[in-house]
């Protein structure tokens, strides 16, 4: 196993030569075979163990065995302790995430000290388990591809070699290792698949591991095809602004497969509820899907995604004085000058002793009104809105500039007649925002 591990590792992980590397190493047998491997190769390693103190006194004979290990070979290490079950409870995840959480946070801790990159022993069957996992939940094609090699500062050498290649070259090499008593018990939904399902399946096929990294080999090829169709239509159907993204529908629309391009461009921002996301397409104007960080409007021909934010429809700031300097919520300034200039949407001209100070920023609330500059009379802020088609995010984002709770500016839109300044105003204040 030795020159075929040295193969694959020259073959695909040629960047890992001469680099520093931290071998994640937890006592069990595939990771202290992962250890054995790199240093035999003459790496530059360094070893890294958690312990989580979840299963008592074989925790500490784990830690116990890495640490005699890479004392007896010179190899420097980290080891940490950690109390996994308080740090669950205190952030309501199960005792597995958690402990991946505890894991790979303090893997960036370590690395950030000089090293490369952090490996892990992740094998060919941990593969095939984490796949039907996927499958059974409910998953995308990316879910059907198996572990990735590499993911980041991440690497995974180990992926091509099955438990029982580790364990029969760990006898050969009279490696020492310890069994998790946790692995035996079927209380754990991948301890089924593992005692159970997996079983079954070699028997049925005795080709079956060769099979399946087959099988994955096309699955991450048909990947990398859906990955470029869908850049390419992403180019010609989606708009990037400042604060959100819009899916153009009438576009979209033209694509038969429509629903696979929205799962492409939007499994990253945590949605769940995909049929409500496609019946979006055809949904009424303001119809929305939440994510935990992220919410899919409908307006319009358009689809907008923007990141949820906690409503601050009742945030008021004031303006004291003329001398003041804004830089919450957005950046105005104040200035006396002469002569006025063309009007810009970022700039607007005042007379000073038509507004009263404090000023005040605040976002619009039923029953608001103006008096547009350019029109005649007063329109209601909600009929403003509609005219020049306002999102419902744009609405909630929309700030106004007040004089008294008059409506002086609809900061970087439209200016109030009442207050503007004409060509006999003697005092005059220049209002931009940057």
């Amino acid at each position: 196993m030795l020159a075929k591990f040295q193969h694959h590792i020259e073959q695909n992980f040629f960047q890992l030569k001469d680099k520093k590397l931290l071998l994640a190493v937890s006592g069990g047998v595939d990771s202290m075979v992962l250890l054995d491997l790199f240093y035999k190769l003459r790496f530059d390693i360094c070893v890294v163990h958690c312990n989580f103190q979840l299963r008592g006194k074989e925790s500490d004979a784990d830690e116990m065995l890495v640490r005699e290990t890479c004392q007896d070979r010179f190899i420097p290490y980290f080891i940490e302790s950690f109390d996994t079950l308080k740090f669950s409870k205190e952030n309501k995840l199960s005792i597995q995430l958690a402990a991946r959480k505890l894991r790979y946070d303090w893997f960036q801790e370590i690395i950030s000290l000089g090293f490369d990159y952090v490996l892990t022993a992740h094998h060919l069957d941990d593969n095939v388990e984490t796949f039907l996992i996927n499958f059974i939940r409910g998953t995308g094609l990316e879910g059907l591809t198996g572990i990735p090699a590499q993911n980041k500062k991440i690497v995974r050498p180990l992926l091509p070699f099955s438990r029982e290649e580790i364990e029969n070259y760990a006898q050969q090499n009279k490696i020492r290792w310890r069994e998790d008593s946790s692995n035996a018990s079927d209380k754990y939904f991948r301890n089924k698949l593992r005692h159970n399902i997996v079983p079954t399946l070699k028997e049925l096929n005795t080709g079956f591991l060769d099979s399946y990294q087959n099988t994955i080999n096309h699955l991450q090829q048909a990947e990398s095809l859906v990955d470029d169709a869908s850049k390419l239509v992403y180019e010609k159907v989606v708009e990037v602004n400042e604060n959100q993204v819009e899916i153009h529908l009438n576009s979209l629309l033209q694509f038969k497969n429509y629903k696979a391009y929205l799962y492409q461009w939007l499994k990253e921002y945590g949605f769940s509820a995909w049929n409500d996301i496609y019946d979006l397409v055809e949904a009424q104007s303001g119809k929305q899907v939440f994510s935990e960080t992220h919410v899919l409007l409908k307006d319009r021909e358009k689809l907008i995604l923007s990141e949820r934010k906690s409503s601050n429809n009742s945030a008021v700031f004031i303006i004291e004085s003329i001398e003041s300097k804004v830089n919450i919520p957005l950046k105005l300034t104040f200035n006396k000058v002469v002569n006025i200039f063309e009007t810009v949407s970022n700039c607007i001209f005042v007379d000073e002793n038509k507004i009263k100070f404090p000023l005040t920023i605040r976002k619009w609330q039923e029953g608001d009104y103006f008096y547009p500059s350019g029109m005649n009379g007063k329109k209601k802020l909600s009929k403003y809105f509609k005219d020049e088609k306002y999102s419902l995010f744009d609405k909630e984002n929309q700030w106004l500039l007040c004089s008294e709770d008059q409506i002086i500016w609809v900061i970087g839109k439209r200016a109030d007649n009442r207050f503007r300044a004409t060509e006999t105003t003697q005092q005059i204040i220049k209002i931009e925002v940057i």
